[in-house]
């Protein structure tokens, strides 16, 4: 009896073992497979997980006002190029349209967390001491733009710049429903007609 409960007890403990250690591997292979994940997503997704989603109306006091937008202000359109989560296929409203120069960035975060690359977007409104528009890439300046923790005074890399219209927008996340107020920014190529 004493050797049944003794060979029992080994058995159990084998199979609490097995058990654990398949739970163990289930939860690391998630972290395996973002491994194979090409690696402009990760960054898409580590670059705005602390982006202010939504933020205040204003905007920089040289910020000029598009004179005829392809989306008025007060229309809807539909985001096509989501930057982060729950962002394409939301319905924006148009909020602000202005005329500027928008920049691709990589930055080191002031905070120092890790290196942000590829960031979309910021305004020339929002470099400081700069000459004209467009800045060529490579190209490093300081911003007073607050879209992330940490972009403020961050001395930033211009990897693409785009003349364009930008927009503010409000939208619903549609992965939380979250409300979205005075989202910046989405460039024209990014909005579509609904």
């Amino acid at each position: 009896m004493t050797f049944k409960r003794r060979w029992s007890g080994g058995l159990l403990s084998a199979v609490t073992l097995l058990t654990l250690s398949a739970c163990s591997e289930d939860k690391t292979e998630p972290s395996s497979t973002s491994e194979i994940t090409p690696e402009t997503e990760q960054q898409t997704e580590m670059d705005h997980s602390t982006m202010n989603h939504s933020s205040s109306a204003e905007v920089p006091a040289t910020l000029r006002k598009a004179e005829d937008p392809a989306f008025p202000v007060g229309s809807t359109a539909l985001i096509t190029d989501g930057h982060m989560e729950g962002m394409k296929g939301a319905e924006a409203t148009i909020v602000g349209a202005y005329k500027t120069t928008a920049y691709i960035i990589s930055y080191d975060p002031t905070s120092g967390s890790e290196r942000v690359e590829n960031h979309k977007w910021i305004i020339h409104e929002e470099l400081i001491d700069v000459g004209e528009a467009p800045l060529s890439p490579g190209t490093e300046v300081k911003t007073t733009a607050t879209h992330m923790e940490g972009m403020k005074n961050a001395t930033v890399r211009i990897e693409e710049a785009v003349p364009t219209t930008v927009y503010m927008v409000d939208y619903i996340s549609t992965t939380n429903g979250e409300a979205v107020k005075n989202h910046k920014w989405v460039i024209e190529d990014e909005l579509t007609a609904q």
